[in-house]
């Protein structure tokens, strides 16, 4: 297995052109497919997970131009793609896979979408059962309520309200919600439990509005989405800087420097751009720009006892910070970490625990109490788990090295992101 030792590092200084947000650039992509006229959409995400929703939608017929450096000119098919059978493969891309089977599902046709084997392992089934009370002809190949799927053409009935849990993943309330106006029928969903990862819901609802389709929102327990709706291409759209990636580098000047990020602001749509707030809580120095976020060194890092489920990814970012704290910090309501990339919770708590942490773990919880010394050359297992490998990056900011397995998991969200860590860190 590949390795990448970070060199003890003391000092972050900088400024950094974030990459553009994963979960922008995917949804960005299916609405510009789904809508009516051609959209060009810049700062697109070079990413495995963007590639997988690229192939995809190419082999669905949807026309794709690259006709700039992350500059995509999609030529929308109407809701209708082109090819009526297709065999997709996604391979761990959530925020393509979950769209999509949706899409899919209210499309009409016959499709079988997989993935690699740990997206085998993600559950689905609440979306499944989501979609078949609205007419779907969905099947499981493999594990009840798991990937692959079989897709066949719909019985569509939309005259009940669809109840979907919310408190599994908000991508399933996001599939839901840019599938519907395929039926051009009235929707109304209904959400069954407490809704997990709002500020998710809120992109989703933005970019469908940039499109045409205005969604009617009771609080967070139900969506109706009107008859005879259509998405229409606004021509250009940019994707904004990816937050939960800011995170790591917003942690390194709160830790030890100066780091500024470029291309996310505080009119931010990303839930995860919170995150700042919460470094603040811990005493990093936050300031906001229109189009920037710097973070410089906290006098002392503060101990955290805070409720995560605004910032679910960026969240893992605090539990490394937390080792630079002089006592226990506790993130909350973080059950959705056990169905991402891998069980992040026990993953965490693993490889924390190789730096020296005492931690303890439960079902939707963690608690990290830091060693009085980090431990020196920890050999980090990243779980073919992106933000594993960038999150442990930050140890090195401890004055320790430390050895990361399989950096080049990191392609799936930011491929060069060890490069341009290595110019801010000393």
């Amino acid at each position: 297995m590949e390795q990448l030792t970070l060199a003890a590092g003391h000092q972050a200084q900088g400024t950094l052109t974030l990459p553009g947000s994963k979960s922008i650039s995917n949804r960005t992509l299916l609405l510009a497919a789904l809508a009516n006229g051609t959209t060009e959409i810049r700062d697109v995400l070079a990413s495995d997970d963007t590639s997988r929703m690229l192939e995809a939608l190419e082999t669905l017929g949807v026309k794709l131009e690259n006709f700039a450096e992350n500059a995509w000119r999609v030529t929308g098919c109407g809701g209708n793609f082109p090819n009526k059978e297709a065999d997709l493969f996604l391979g761990n891309a959530g925020t393509a896979f979950r769209p999509l089977t949706a899409a899919l599902a209210l499309a009409g046709g016959n499709y079988q979408l997989s993935g690699v084997a740990r997206m085998h392992e993600r559950p689905i089934g609440d979306l499944v059962d989501a979609l078949k009370q609205a007419g779907a002809d969905i099947e499981y190949l493999g594990n009840d309520g798991f990937p692959p799927l079989k897709i066949a053409a719909p019985q569509i009935d939309l005259s009940k309200p669809i109840k979907i849990r919310g408190d599994v993943s908000s991508q399933f309330l996001t599939a839901l919600l840019m599938a519907l106006p395929l039926s051009k029928q009235q929707a109304t969903i209904e959400v069954v439990g407490e809704l997990i990862s709002k500020p998710y819901i809120e992109i989703t609802l933005n970019l469908m509005a940039k499109f045409g389709v205005q969604v009617a929102r009771n609080g967070w327990q139900g969506f109706t989405i009107p008859a005879h709706s259509n998405y229409i291409a606004p021509q250009e759209i940019f994707v904004e800087g990816d937050a939960s990636s800011a995170s790591y580098f917003l942690a390194a000047g709160a830790i030890a420097g100066n780091v500024t990020v470029a291309g996310l602001g505080k009119d931010s749509i990303q839930g995860d751009v919170r995150f700042a707030d919460a470094l603040a809580l811990m005493g990093g120095n936050i300031s906001y720009g229109d189009n920037h976020i710097t973070a410089t060194k906290a006098a002392n890092i503060n101990t955290i006892d805070i409720d995560c489920n605004h910032i679910p990814d960026a969240a893992m970012t605090l539990a490394i910070v937390a080792l630079f704290a002089k006592g226990t910090s506790t993130l909350r309501n973080i059950a959705s970490w056990r169905v991402k990339e891998t069980d992040r919770i026990a993953a965490m708590a693993t490889e924390l625990r190789k730096v020296g942490a005492i931690v303890e773990e439960g079902a939707d919880y963690i608690t990290i109490t830091p060693p009085a010394a980090l431990i020196p050359n920890a050999v980090i297992d990243t779980y073919d788990d992106h933000r594993m490998a960038m999150c442990f990056s930050l140890v090195s900011l401890g004055d320790v090295p430390i050895i990361i397995n399989d950096p080049n998991c990191v392609a799936k969200t930011f491929p060069n992101y060890f490069t341009e860590f290595k110019k801010l860190v000393s």
